[in-house]
């Protein structure tokens, strides 16, 4: 089956949006949901915030911590979301609580998670308000709050934010991607929405849709025993396994991200929608693990599950978008703590 031109038209039209950093609703999911459970915060997701903020002096806020298992190391403002609240909403209750500032996000910075159980979400963010946080306010969220200028010598909780912090320097001088907040769409599952992209020969830009009644890009659920983007080699696997094993599948990051979280149970999910490309493996064997001289080919590989068709961008304009999208990666980068 063919793409008619009127559903060529309404594919493109639902990748131009997920290029510009708008959403889409989850109406299905098509790989992996019998396995995956509906998110609930405190029973079957946490999600963390952090927030890098820096002042004029490029110092960054930091808060001691008053926890036992760490009490008076120091950290950036983080804690877990809470049952009803948006990321951005439970971002500025933690900042507040423990910085004594107001803040506001500027832009998702990054995305780390160990599965759909554990996710994080680090915002670039600035203050609009309050006043720092002192020893005479301390209490079980924080002790105090400090501006660090990242020389002297601090008792640090994790080393693990030296990173964070070293990326909020970077785009603060040069944005990698374009400015990226949480979209206010419900969706029960954790799931990956997939902009899966080969690039053929003369830079034909191929995309890998699921027909269904009109073709739309595939959608897979994240399982609890994977990192959450192992939902793009579930539906390679499903749409052409033959080919699997000969290709690299390379996500580039996230395009966008869909949160509600105000109904308890029902749309504590998250919808990543991400870019990922499909590369022929450099290094071809044969069954005993001798390389084999190839040449790749400058097609896709072949569709074996009748679900799924691979459909070729034919606007200028949006194949030049993805081209770009691809060679740079400018989109916020996710990574996995497994």
């Amino acid at each position: 089956m063919e793409v008619t031109v009127e559903e060529q038209q309404e594919v493109e039209e639902e990748v131009e949006r997920l290029l510009r950093g708008e959403g889409e609703e989850v109406k299905g999911c098509d790989v992996g949901l019998e396995e995956s459970k509906p998110a609930t915060l405190r029973r079957s997701v946490t999600y963390i915030v952090c927030a890098v903020i820096f002042n004029e002096k490029e110092e960054v806020l930091m808060v001691q911590e008053a926890k036992p298992e760490c009490y008076k190391q120091w950290y950036l403002p983080a804690g877990r979301v809470e049952v009803g609240e948006s990321l951005e909403e439970a971002l500025k209750r933690e900042v507040k609580e423990e910085a004594g500032f107001d803040c506001e996000p500027i832009t998702l910075l990054l995305i780390q998670e160990q599965g759909p159980q554990w996710i994080r979400f680090i915002f670039l963010s600035r203050i609009t308000g309050g006043a720092i946080k002192t020893l005479s306010a301390a209490d079980e969220e924080s002790l105090q709050a400090s501006w660090w200028d990242r020389q002297s010598v601090l008792p640090l909780r994790g080393r693990d934010i030296l990173h964070l912090i070293h990326s909020g320097l970077t785009y603060r001088q040069d944005p990698q991607h374009p400015v990226t907040l949480p979209l206010d769409l419900s969706c029960r599952h954790v799931v990956q929405r997939l902009v899966l992209v080969f690039i053929g020969a003369e830079e034909q830009v191929f995309v890998l849709l699921v027909r269904g009644p009109t073709p739309r890009l595939p959608v897979a659920a994240a399982l609890r025993t994977h990192a959450v983007t192992w939902g793009a080699n579930m539906v390679v696997q499903e749409a052409m396994a033959s080919s699997y094993y000969d290709y690299e599948l390379n996500t580039l990051g996230v395009l966008s991200l869909q949160h509600h979280g105000r109904v308890h149970g029902l749309s504590d999910g998250v919808c990543f929608n991400t870019l990922a490309v499909l590369v022929p493996d450099p290094v071809q064997r044969d069954e005993d693990g001798l390389k084999l001289e190839w040449t790749p080919r400058g097609t896709p590989p072949p569709v074996e599950n009748p679900r799924y068709v691979w459909f070729r961008v034919r606007t200028p304009a949006l194949r030049e978008k993805l081209l770009q999208k691809t060679r740079n990666s400018t989109v916020v980068p996710i990574s996995s703590l497994y």
